[in-house]
């Protein structure tokens, strides 16, 4: 067998669809349900917009710092409705398992996998459903002010993943989370500048964000420090699947076409944000 045909060993560590457990995260289903119904008081909707079966890309907008709580509702909401054996994958930063493994292994049993193409090919391959996030931290700790606002940090490795794995995306957007701390400034840029002068990054690692924000436990913290939510109401919606016109490896290549979808995608996740802060 080629090396491109191998299987994805159980390598741990986000390399490996295998970490999943199903058992796992029954067990964490109490205390789901509990910050779902009582803490964030989650209201969902727009679920029948994904079927019954057979995989679904999602691309999803988020906030809330390094506690993503609207992350970890519609994961909830997911187990919920399909069973924790229906297998959904989150691509998660990198960083999740070289700054505390243990949380790494934990979040791997829950489904999630390093953020890479290949991992995403590999789990859509398999009739799974995969998440992705494509504003990452820069999304997560966007200042308060651009709550409303879809940003996606100009990548768009996943437009070019749906081209060429011919699957339509599914937007899921929430409101709410932004609320569960206040990022008042995102200051990566004088960071970056102090790390040049001889600043050291904590754990060697680029954070690649430096917001200030008041949350808990600290009050005001400064840089991406984990924190706890604050207990608000949380909304999410899924939006109705984009089709694109074409699909194709050679619709992927095409880098004016994938702008095309690119900003397609932007734009109709952006509208459909408008219309959830207009609802509430």
């Amino acid at each position: 067998m080629s090396e491109k045909k191998k299987p994805l060993a159980r390598v741990g560590n986000g390399w490996s669809l295998e970490e999943r457990d199903p058992q796992f995260i029954s067990s964490l289903m109490p205390f789901l349900e509990w910050l779902y119904r009582y803490y964030f008081r989650v209201k969902s909707d727009g679920w029948h917009h994904i079927p019954s079966k057979g995989k679904v890309f999602l691309i999803g907008t988020h906030n809330g710092g390094l506690a993503a709580p609207d992350l970890a509702m519609i994961t909830y909401e997911w187990f919920r409705l399909f069973g924790t054996f229906r297998r959904v994958y989150a691509l998660t930063h990198p960083n999740v398992w070289k700054v505390f493994p243990p949380w790494g292994k934990v979040l791997g049993q829950i489904g999630a996998v390093m953020a890479h193409p290949k991992m995403a090919r590999a789990a859509l391959s398999q009739d799974a459903s995969v998440l992705v996030y494509p504003g990452g931290l820069q999304e997560l700790f966007r200042p308060y002010s651009q709550r409303k606002q879809i940003y996606f940090a100009g990548r768009k490795g996943f437009i070019k993943l749906a081209l060429q794995e011919e699957v339509p995306i599914t937007p899921i957007i929430s409101k709410g989370a932004h609320h569960t701390l206040i990022v008042l400034a995102e200051c990566y840029q004088l960071a970056k500048k102090l790390h040049q002068w001889g600043m050291p990054w904590l754990f060697d690692l680029d954070p690649e964000v430096f917001p200030i924000y008041l949350g808990w436990p600290w009050g005001v913290a400064i840089g991406p420090l984990p924190n706890i939510p604050f207990p608000v109401p949380i909304h999410i919606r899924v939006c109705p699947p984009i089709v694109f016109e074409r699909y194709g490896k050679e619709a992927a290549a095409e880098r004016h076409y994938v702008d095309t979808c690119y900003h397609l995608v932007c734009q109709q996740m952006q509208q459909e944000l408008d219309r959830l802060f207009q609802d509430n």
